[in-house]
């Protein structure tokens, strides 16, 4: 059973009743059913779950989910506990110890990230397994583009960082008055084209502390 907090089941009412989203629902009630789907149907909304829309401070935007058995549990490069690192979130751990001169904890499980405020979206949030992208143009996109416009319209600013091209996707939806960071993807096949080096994680806890917010504690 699908699973989302109320905090953000009122912000985005509208969108469970257009058409599209019935679509999408009925279009995921056959694949669950009949194919093997990622990530199980009660996490699909984790990172919401995890992160009420009041406390967002920092959206980092991901693909679809991982399509491999055990990984994905519905936040963006996160994977479940005693999972190996795949390839981006290794990028980006590697990323953050060279930035902030920190090591990084071991797990690649992203809730300690989320807990404190960072909103991990994927712009698909569902997938079959091993057919990347599998998911795309179902309706997912719609979605997210709501939760985007909804964080836009916050009278604080927040940061949004937009790795490699489909993130850059949803940069007109968001407000000027937000910061928005943008470089390459941290997957191995275009981290070396500008996102070792890019700062994002030493400047994001730089903004936050000109806000008065708690920086994030990124190991």
């Amino acid at each position: 059973m699908i699973k989302i907090t109320k905090n953000w089941m009122q912000i985005l009412n509208e969108e469970f009743g257009k058409p599209y989203f019935k679509n999408l629902l009925n279009f995921l009630s056959e694949e669950y059913n009949h194919k093997t789907i990622f990530p199980k149907i009660d996490e699909i909304f984790n990172a919401l779950n995890y992160t009420k829309f009041e406390d967002v401070k920092v959206i980092i935007f991901g693909q679809d989910p991982y399509h491999g058995a055990h990984q994905a549990h519905g936040l963006a490069f996160s994977v479940q506990e005693g999972v190996p690192l795949p390839p981006s979130l290794k990028n980006i751990f590697k990323e953050i110890e060279d930035e902030l001169k920190i090591k990084c904890y071991e797990s690649g499980n992203l809730v300690r990230w989320a807990k404190q405020g960072v909103l991990l979206l994927n712009t698909v949030l569902t997938v079959e397994q091993a057919k990347p992208n599998s998911h795309k143009n179902k309706g997912w996109e719609n979605f997210t583009q709501e939760i985007v416009r909804k964080l836009s319209e916050r009278e604080d600013k927040l940061i949004f960082v937009l790795w490699g091209a489909q993130a850059r996707i949803y940069e007109p939806l968001i407000n000027s008055k937000h910061v928005i960071l943008k470089s390459a993807h941290p997957s191995p096949l275009s981290a070396f084209n500008g996102f070792f080096g890019n700062g994002h994680f030493l400047k994001i806890n730089q903004i936050l502390l000109e806000e008065n917010k708690t920086p994030i504690d990124w190991r």
